[in-house]
């Protein structure tokens, strides 16, 4: 049996790529990219990466942890950002080098993504998936079943591994025809487009290149920060507020003892200090502006504490 590795966001077009070449009795091994900008979830229950790709009939599912690397490609990507911190070409290519290597590990065939032409103007135009397919090393090995008729003939179909008549010469940014492909599968929750991706998001992606042009500290640890909170810049000081109480414990959990963490002593926002050496007055401050107790007792006479966890 045929085996592919199928590069899976969870969004609805690796879903269908995956169910397309499972019906051509293809063996479908999901491999699922984190970092704290994507797919971080698994990092603590990779289990359940597992048992999602078994509802959906694939054989195996893999979750590997590219941080560090992914990390690399942000600070400066060779084809540039999309509307935020997006490096999309730079990320495909990553993406599919890391998948090419495991190929001979995994015993594959071939690889297969859930692109469609024409979809997303920066990486998914004909001439991009050309320059990410040869950057990548991967040409002929990648196929991209939902426009397959539209691409060039690769190599699993010239062996005869899948028939290029069942597989889509699909274009374009409409979801009609996902929709429909996805109720013939019999597919009883559809997923989204894609499975989401954090520096396109204009809040988060403004913030990751604030961080990278202003040459501050970007590490596994800060880019999982920089997933949440309220973030105050200044001149050579970073600081991370929790806005609600879920944050504030999610704040602790992840600095433990690598930052230093403050608070007031009526209720208030967990505070961390990521670069620089502020003072107390400038932390309590801050930290005043976003707890109105605070603010109250201290108009009472009250008297207001920094404390630090």
């Amino acid at each position: 049996m045929a085996k592919v590795l199928l590069l899976f966001s969870e969004g609805l077009d690796s879903t269908l790529a995956g169910l397309i070449l499972k019906r051509e009795g293809i063996e479908v091994i999901a491999v699922r990219f984190i970092t704290p900008f994507f797919g971080w979830k698994y990092k603590k229950e990779p289990q359940a990466f597992v048992e999602k790709i078994k509802t959906l009939g694939f054989d195996e599912g893999l979750v590997i942890d590219v941080t560090e690397e992914y990390l690399e490609v942000l600070k400066s990507p060779k084809h540039g950002y999309g509307h935020y911190a997006n490096p999309c070409i730079d990320c495909k290519i990553f993406f599919l080098k890391k998948a090419r290597d495991l190929m001979k590990e995994l015993s594959a065939d071939f690889l297969a993504t859930g692109e469609v032409l024409g979809q997303r103007p920066m990486s998914q135009s004909k001439m991009a998936m050309e320059i990410i397919e040869k950057e990548a090393g991967v040409e002929g090995l990648l196929l991209r079943p939902l426009s397959a008729k539209l691409l060039k003939e690769t190599l699993p179909e010239k062996k005869g591994l899948v028939k290029r008549e069942n597989l889509y010469g699909h274009r374009g940014r409409k979801r009609t025809f996902q929709l429909e492909l996805a109720q013939a599968f019999g597919l009883e929750e559809i997923p989204t487009p894609a499975g989401g991706c954090l520096p396109t998001d204009p809040i988060i992606g403004t913030r990751v290149l604030r961080v990278l042009k202003e040459k501050r500290t970007f590490t596994p640890l800060t880019s999982l920060l920089l997933t949440f909170g309220r973030h105050h810049f200044d001149e050579k000081i970073w600081i991370i507020l929790g806005r609600n109480e879920e944050e504030n414990k999610r704040l602790k959990e992840i600095v433990n003892s690598s930052y230093p963490l403050f608070t007031l002593n009526e209720p208030s926002p967990l505070l961390a200090v990521i670069e620089g050496a502020p003072s107390e007055e400038y932390l309590k401050n801050l930290l005043l502006q976003y707890s109105k107790k605070a603010r109250k007792k201290l108009e009472e006479g009250g008297k207001i504490e920094l404390i630090s966890i």
